[in-house]
């Protein structure tokens, strides 16, 4: 097969070597340093994140001691999404930039390098993803019902609530089940 290739490019060369083929495949190759530029505007995303924190944490402290046990929940709960969130965004730049783009070379040897880093494929980032927005849409259904007489929100929209908190949980269940019936072929194929 290779050989074909060989012939098919040697086909398309001209007396000094240029071929449109491997200059085609080489742009298409390196465009994937495209989608650096998205995850250099996600790690923005990430400072911007940690920012908003530092805010909430501020108004949350500064207002502790007037707080209801509900309220106080639901200040901490605030707190949890974010750094899921934060999570999240860490989880898609990294595992994103080393699947599709390149490997990061610096954490190579870092002591500080996550233990997952590099270690997640593409299947394995989709179920982390769907996870933790399962995680994110449970948190914004607990804070909706725990606030519920105080909330804006009708009986419907509840409902609806749950329902998309439902829908993911169930894709959720359902992509997991489908990796883990991928990788027994694969195993009882090899």
């Amino acid at each position: 097969m290779k050989n074909e290739h060989s012939a098919d490019s040697n086909d398309n060369n001209n007396e000094e070597g240029f071929s449109i083929e491997d200059t085609l495949e080489s742009f298409i190759f390196h465009s994937r340093w495209i989608l650096a530029i998205f995850y250099v505007v996600l790690a923005f995303a990430l400072f911007e994140l940690g920012l908003k924190f530092l805010q909430h944490f501020y108004h949350f402290t500064a207002d502790i001691w007037d707080m209801s046990e509900t309220d106080t929940l639901l200040g901490i709960l605030g707190l949890v999404d974010n750094t899921l969130l934060a999570n999240l965004l860490i989880l898609v730049i990294f595992s994103g930039y080393e699947n599709f783009v390149s490997i990061i070379g610096v954490a190579q040897d870092s002591p500080d390098r996550p233990k997952w880093m590099g270690g997640i494929d593409f299947a394995g980032l989709k179920l982390k993803l769907i996870g933790s927005i399962v995680a994110l849409s449970g948190i914004y259904l607990l804070s909706a019902f725990l606030n519920v007489r105080n909330n804006t929100l009708s009986s419907e929209q509840l409902g609806w609530m749950v329902g998309l908190h439902l829908t993911f949980v169930i894709t959720g269940v359902l992509f997991a089940l489908s990796e883990k019936i991928a990788e027994k072929k694969e195993n009882h194929a090899s």
